[in-house]
C-alpha cells in the first residue's frame, strides 16, 4: 500500500511503541476480499465485507522485524463444520460417512476418525418471518463401523449459543479473566472453556459404541427466537479420543412437532433417516477462489470450511534461530513480531501461510482451513537480556491492517482503529514476574481492525536475565485473522 511521507513520531498509547503517523489513507483490502471470519454476517465487526470505513483514519507505522512463526500444526484431524454458516434448511452440514447406500453421494466424504481428533462447528439460524421461528436443531452423530466395541472419550468440550449463553457485549479492550466469566459471543466463551481444559457436563467423559452402533454426540437447538427478524448462533469445540474408527456427521433439522403442535427433540431414528436420505443444506456459501488465483484475483473469496482439516495445535518455541534455545530481546526501541492465523493474502511480510490443510472437503467450500478457527496456539518464549543494562520488555497481541508484504520494516495500524471488532477471546499467560514468582493469568482481549493493542506482559529484566513466557490461545470463531504477537524492548 503506498504511504505518504511520514511526519513526526507520536506515541499512540502510553504503553505502546513509538510509531510514525502518515497521511490519511483508506484500507488496503480489495472489495469483498473475504477474511474467513466465522462471525454472524449481521454481527458488528464480522469482517465479511471490505466496505470502506466511515471516515478515512490515519495510518500508523509500527517498525518491527517480522519473522515466520516457528513450529507447525500437529497431525490431529479436525471435523470442521462451518459451511454454510447460515443454515436456512434441513439437511447435511458435513458427513464423513461412506456414501454407499445413501441418497446424496456428494454429501458423504468417507473418512473415519481414530485416536485423537477434534470437532469444530459454528452455525447460525435466522428467522425473517414468524413462520420461520421454528427451532432448528443441530445433531452430531457418531457411528462405530466395526464388529468390536469402540471407546469414545470427550477430553474437553464446550458448546454455547449467542442467546442466551454468550451475547455480543461491549467490553473493554483488556480485562483480566481468572474465572472465565468474561466473554463476548459464543466463540469467545467456547474456546475459553477448552483452553482451561474443561468439559461441559452434558458430554459424558466416556461413551462405548457397540459394534455398528450409532449415537447422538450432540442434539441441541439453535433457536432463532420469536421476535423477527432475528438470528442465533452456536459454537462448538470438542477434543476427543477414540480407540477405534468412527464416522461423524453434522446435521440440521427443524424441530418435529408433537400431536398438540408443540416442538420436541428429534430422535436418533429421525437423525439417521436424515443422514441416509437427506441432501446437503441449501443455500450454499460462496465458492472459493482457486488458490492459484487467490493472490491476484480482484475479488478473492476464501469461503467457509466444511470437511476434514489437519491440525489442532500449533506449538512454537520462539528463539533466535532453529539452533538456539532462547530469544535475545531486541535493542531498545525495536521489536520482533510473529503472525497468528496468517493467510494467503495476509502474510504480513512473514512469507508464511498458516491455514490448515484440508484432506476432505466439498468442492464448493474452502480449499484450506483459513483462519484456523478452534486451533490452539501454544507459544514458548525464553527471553534473554544479553546486554549489560536493564531492559523493559513487553509482549502484545496486535491486529494490523491485513497486508501480504510490509514496507520499510513496519506493520501498519489505524488511528483510531476501525469500529469493527476483529478479535475477541481469552489469552493465557504463564511466566515468572519481576519478583521471581510464577504467575498464571487469563486475559480477555477485544481488538478492532488496525489496533495496536496494549502489552499483555511487562518485564523488567536485569543483565543476563533469562525469563520464560508461555502464551496460549485458541483462535476463536468470533475473530477475523490475522493477528501478530510482538516482543518489544522499550526505550
Amino acid at each position: 500500500m503506498p504511504l505518504a511521507v511520514p511526519i513526526a513520531p507520536v506515541s499512540v498509547l502510553a504503553s505502546a511503541a513509538p510509531s510514525v503517523r502518515v497521511a490519511q489513507a483508506g484500507g488496503e483490502r480489495p472489495a469483498n476480499d473475504r477474511s474467513g471470519s466465522s462471525l454472524p454476517s449481521d454481527s458488528p465487526g464480522s469482517g465479511l465485507s471490505d466496505d470502506p470505513p466511515q471516515r478515512p483514519p490515519s495510518v500508523i507505522r509500527y517498525p518491527t522485524e517480522m519473522r515466520p512463526l516457528p513450529g507447525s500444526l500437529d497431525a490431529v484431524p479436525v471435523f470442521n463444520s462451518n459451511s454454510p454458516e447460515l443454515v436456512l434448511s434441513e439437511g447435511i452440514l458435513l458427513s464423513t460417512f461412506p456414501s454407499i447406500g445413501r441418497h446424496d453421494f456428494r454429501a458423504h466424504l468417507d473418512h473415519a476418525f481414530e485416536g485423537r481428533f477434534d470437532i469444530f462447528s459454528h452455525h447460525i439460524s435466522r428467522a425473517r418471518t414468524e413462520a420461520e421461528t421454528r427451532s432448528l436443531f443441530q445433531g452430531i452423530i457418531v457411528e462405530n463401523p466395526t464388529d468390536r466395541p469402540v471407546r469414545l472419550e470427550v477430553l474437553q468440550g464446550a458448546s454455547f449459543l449467542t442467546r442466551p449463553d454468550a451475547l455480543f457485549l461491549e467490553l473493554p479492550d483488556y480485562v483480566d479473566n481468572p474465572l472465565g466469566t468474561v466473554f463476548s459471543g459464543p466463540g469467545s466463551r467456547t474456546v475459553d472453556r477448552v483452553l482451561r481444559g474443561r468439559r461441559q457436563s452434558n458430554w459424558p467423559a466416556l461413551t462405548v459404541l457397540e459394534p455398528y452402533e450409532s449415537r447422538m454426540l450432540m442434539n441441541l437447538p439453535i433457536p432463532a427466537g420469536t421476535v423477527v427478524p432475528t438470528s442465533n448462533g452456536r459454537s462448538t469445540l470438542l477434543r476427543l479420543f477414540s480407540d477405534g474408527p468412527v464416522y461423524v456427521a453434522s446435521l440440521a433439522m427443524f424441530a418435529p412437532n408433537n400431536a398438540d403442535g408443540s416442538e420436541r427433540i428429534p430422535t436418533l431414528e429421525e437423525w439417521r433417516g436424515l443422514l441416509d436420505r437427506g441432501l446437503l443444506v441449501e443455500p450454499r456459501d460462496l465458492p472459493p477462489t482457486p488458490l492459484a488465483e487467490i493472490e491476484t484475483a480482484p475479488r478473492a473469496i476464501y469461503s467457509r470450511v466444511a470437511g476434514v482439516s489437519i491440525g489442532s495445535r500449533w506449538e512454537a518455541l520462539i528463539t533466535d534461530n532453529a539452533d538456539a534455545d532462547r530469544l535475545t530481546v531486541p535493542a531498545p526501541g525495536e521489536a520482533i513480531s510473529y503472525g497468528i492465523s496468517t493467510l494467503h493474502r495476509g502474510r504480513l511480510g512473514s512469507g508464511q501461510v498458516q491455514s490448515a490443510e484440508m484432506v476432505r472437503r466439498y468442492d464448493d467450500t474452502a480449499v484450506a482451513s483459513h483462519g484456523n478457527y478452534g486451533v490452539e496456539y501454544a507459544l514458548s518464549i525464553p527471553l534473554l537480556n544479553s546486554s549489560e543494562r536493564w531492559r523493559e520488555v513487553t509482549i502484545a497481541i496486535q491486529t494490523p491492517i491485513k497486508e501480504n508484504t510490509i514496507n520499510n520494516g513496519a506493520l501498519n495500524f489505524f488511528d483510531p482503529p476501525e469500529d469493527r471488532i476483529f478479535f475477541r477471546g481469552t489469552v493465557r499467560l504463564r511466566y515468572n514476574n519481576d519478583r521471581g514468582r510464577p504467575v498464571t493469568r487469563y486475559v480477555h482481549l477485544v481488538q478492532r481492525r488496525g489496533q495496536l493493542g496494549e502489552p499483555l506482559v511487562i518485564l523488567r529484566m536485569p543483565p543476563g536475565d533469562l525469563r520464560l513466557v508461555e502464551l496460549d490461545l485458541i483462535y476463536p470463531p468470533d475473530a477475523t485473522p490475522p493477528q501478530v504477537v510482538s516482543i518489544r524492548t522499550e526505550n
